[in-house]
C-alpha cells in the first residue's frame, strides 16, 4: 500500500514534470515579445530624440548665423554713425575755422581803413599847418614890401646908408625883418609827432609791419612788433588793436592764459576800443577751453546781452548751445 502510495507520488512528479516542461515555453515567448515590443519603443524613441537633437542643432546653427549676421549688420551701422559723426565734426571744424578766417580778413580789413583814416587825419593836420605856415610867410612879406624904402624917406642932404636917431634895430622897418620863427629867413616848420628810440621805426610802419605779419601767419615776428608798438606807443589810437592782435595769435597756438589775460587788457584799458565786442568773445572762449567754464560762460553770456545783432553774439550763442545751455 505504501509502496502504492510512493509509486503514484512519483508518478504524478513525472507528470508534473512533463507537464511543466510541455508547458515552459509559452512564457518565455511572451516575455520575449514584450522585450523586442520594448527595444523597438526604446529604438524609435532613440530615433526621436537623435531627430529632435539633430533639429535642436540645426535651429542652434541658423540661429547663430542670425546672431552674427546682426552682429555685422550692428558693426557696419556702427562703422557708418562714426564715419557720420566724424565728417559732421570735420565739416563743423572746417566751418568754424572758415569763420575765423573770414572774421580775421574783416578785422585786417577794418584795421586797416582805421588806420589809413588816422593817417589821412594825420596828413590833414599837416597840410593845415604848412598852409598857416605859408600864409604867415606871405603875409611877412608882404608887410615888408609895403614899407617905406630908406631912400625915400631920408632928409635932403643926408648920406645914404645914414639915418640920425636910427633905433639900433630900425632896419626891420624899411624892410628887413627881424630873424624870428615864421619869417621868410626861418620858416615855421610843423612839429613832428613823438617818435620812439632812433632805431625804431614810426608807430604807422611798426603797426602796418606786425598786421602784415600776423596776416601771413608769421606770429613770431608779429608778436614782437605789436610788444614793440605797445612799449613804445601806448597811447597811440591803434594800441588797442595791437594788445588784441597780441591776444589772437596766443589763442591760435592754443596759449589759453596768455589770452586770456591780452584780451583783459584790451577791455580794461581800453573802454573805448571797437575791439571790446570780440575781446570778451574770445576771452569767453578761451576761458572754456582752459577749463575755467563758469567764468567762460558769463563772459559769453554777456556778449549775448552787451552786442546784439552782432557776429560776436551770434557765436556765442553757438557755443552756448554746442555746450547744451541756454543763454
Amino acid at each position: 500500500m505504501r509502496r502504492q502510495w510512493v509509486i503514484n507520488l512519483g508518478a504524478a512528479m513525472l507528470a508534473g514534470a512533463v507537464g511543466s516542461a510541455l508547458l515552459g515555453p509559452a512564457p518565455v515567448g511572451a516575455v520575449a515579445r514584450e522585450i523586442v515590443e520594448l527595444q523597438t519603443s526604446v529604438n524609435q524613441l532613440i530615433q526621436g530624440q537623435q531627430a529632435i537633437q539633430t533639429q535642436l542643432t540645426q535651429s542652434e546653427a541658423v540661429e547663430k548665423t542670425l546672431i552674427e549676421q546682426s552682429l555685422d549688420s550692428v558693426n557696419k551701422l556702427s562703422g557708418t554713425m562714426n564715419s557720420l559723426q566724424k565728417s559732421v565734426q570735420d565739416l563743423q571744424a572746417n566751418s568754424g575755422a572758415r569763420l575765423d578766417s573770414m572774421s580775421t580778413q574783416v578785422q585786417g580789413v577794418s584795421d586797416n581803413l582805421q588806420e589809413s583814416l588816422a593817417r589821412m587825419g594825420k596828413l590833414n593836420q599837416q597840410l593845415t599847418d604848412i598852409q598857416n605856415s605859408i600864409q604867415g610867410i606871405d603875409s611877412k612879406l608882404s608887410t615888408g614890401a609895403a614899407a617905406p624904402s630908406p631912400a625915400a624917406s631920408m632928409p635932403p642932404g643926408t648920406p645914404n646908408g645914414s639915418l640920425p636917431n636910427a633905433a639900433p634895430n630900425a632896419g626891420s622897418a624899411y624892410g628887413t625883418p627881424p630873424t624870428t620863427p615864421g619869417s621868410a629867413s626861418s620858416p615855421y616848420v610843423p612839429s613832428a609827432s613823438p617818435a620812439g628810440p632812433a632805431s625804431l621805426p614810426s608807430a604807422d610802419l611798426l603797426y602796418s609791419n606786425g598786421l602784415r605779419d600776423y596776416s601771413g601767419r608769421k606770429y613770431d615776428l608779429a608778436t614782437q612788433e605789436f610788444q614793440d608798438y605797445l612799449k613804445y606807443y601806448p597811447t597811440t589810437e591803434l594800441a588797442s588793436n595791437a594788445e588784441f592782435y597780441l591776444g589772437q595769435i596766443a589763442y591760435s597756438q592754443e596759449q589759453y592764459q596768455p589770452a586770456i589775460d591780452a584780451f583783459s587788457k584790451v577791455i580794461d584799458n581800453y573802454p573805448k576800443s571797437f575791439k571790446l565786442a570780440p575781446a570778451h568773445l574770445l576771452k569767453g572762449l578761451s576761458l572754456v577751453a582752459a577749463g575755467q567754464k563758469a567764468s567762460g560762460i558769463r563772459e559769453l553770456r554777456l556778449v549775448i546781452h552787451n552786442y546784439p545783432g552782432t557776429d560776436e553774439e551770434r557765436r556765442a550763442r553757438t557755443k552756448l548751445h554746442d555746450m547744451g545751455l541756454t543763454a
